[in-house]
């Protein structure tokens, strides 16, 4: 009896030793994940009442088809903006409570703690937000705070993280199937924008310049960007791109009349500011042969609170079939332009955007003052 006692023991010993080496597992009903930010976090299994604050952070939640789950959102997103299709798409989310002022302040500043805590969230998803930040807020709040990020905002293409944060997110909302589907769909638009592409040889291309980027508010027709999406897709020669290595940028004048582009594009959020300006300076804009032949063409905006991506690869179609339109002669834009944010967000949305926008690449007459949509 005593040498059993003593095996008993020894058994005994040898299974918390194993325990204690062995590194835990998450408890039943919740999962232990890496963030975006390398922090460790325990999220429970499908949480059913989502948070999320932070540029893009509602957005990639509505991607995921879990907007039915949002229980609150930032005041800035409960303010209609015709740039943030995701809100056309559920308008109900504009009457759910505030978690705070949201906005592209809210890089530099945390969510409202009282008003989450008072709708009792399961998870807080947030983006651009440092991990000892999150970890102290995390730990104020009582409730997970699992960091996500985002494509670089006017970037040429969307760099890896931004899968990483739709399968992130996928998986802890147990939308698994649905974020491959979302990673899938973009690389499929951009591989198929670039074989349409590909062939036409650099000295076919039109000379491109795209002016009136908004960066941090709305910008005239120096603002620009090396790397604009929709013709980096479509291998477009951007004249941007030939003089800075990436980026936004500001020229200045003489340089866009040294340019003198074949074709102009204008994004509608400078659209207001740049026909001030030729009501100012017209003789500036009739030196540009794009402006004299009418080749001027407004894109949406997709820069707003972080990237609205399926208006970024509507843009890119629609940039395609104006600068080759024989490679896109098949493709009707205004059904493309519905098929994308169908998927994106559950509904054809080119309607609603028509109404803020007008119609997508339509030519704008700023020798007679039409820019209306």
């Amino acid at each position: 009896m005593h040498a059993s006692l003593k095996i008993c023991a020894l058994a005994a010993a040898l299974i918390l030793a194993i325990a204690l080496l062995t590194p835990s597992a998450a408890p039943a009903g919740t999962l232990r994940i890496t963030d975006l930010t390398g922090r460790t976090v325990q999220t429970p299994v499908s949480p059913r009442r989502i948070v999320a604050a932070g540029p893009g952070a509602l957005r990639l939640v509505c991607y995921l088809e879990a907007a039915d789950r949002v229980v609150g959102v930032e005041t800035f997103d409960k303010k209609p903006s015709a740039g943030r299709s995701y809100q056309l798409a559920h308008p109900a989310m504009a009457a759910l409570p505030a978690i705070g002022p949201g906005g592209p302040a809210q890089i530099n500043r945390d969510p409202d703690l009282e008003a989450i805590l008072r709708l009792a969230p399961d998870i807080l998803f947030v983006t651009f937000m440092e991990p000892a930040r999150a970890e102290a807020l995390q730990k104020r709040l009582g409730i997970p705070v699992v960091v996500l990020t985002y494509a670089r905002t006017g970037a040429g293409s969307f760099d890896g993280a931004l899968s990483e944060s739709l399968r992130l997110a996928g998986k802890i909302l147990g939308k698994e199937a649905r974020a491959e589907a979302v990673v899938a769909f973009i690389a499929r638009a951009q591989q198929e924008l670039q074989t349409r592409t590909e062939p036409v040889a650099d000295a076919a291309k039109p000379r491109v310049y795209v002016g009136g980027i908004s960066l941090k508010g709305s910008q005239g027709i120096e603002s620009t960007d090396a790397d604009y999406l929709p013709l980096a897709w479509v291998k477009a020669r951007n004249l941007a791109r030939e003089a800075s290595p990436g980026g936004h940028r500001f020229i200045n004048r003489e340089q866009l009349l040294a340019w003198n582009p074949d074709v102009l594009f204008l994004d509608a959020g400078g659209l207001t500011l740049i026909a001030r300006d030729y009501r100012r300076k017209p003789d500036f804009y009739r030196h540009l042969a794009a402006v004299r032949q009418k080749r001027t063409h407004v894109l949406y905006p997709f820069n707003n609170y972080a990237t609205n991506i399926e208006t970024a690869i509507a843009a890119a179609w629609t940039v395609g079939k104006i600068l080759y339109p024989n490679r896109f002669a098949d493709v009707d834009l205004a059904e493309k332009s519905d098929a994308i944010y169908r998927f994106f967000l559950g509904k054809p949305l080119a309607g609603e955007m028509r109404k803020s926008f007008g119609d997508m690449g339509r030519v704008v007459d700023l020798e007679t003052g039409n820019t209306a949509p």
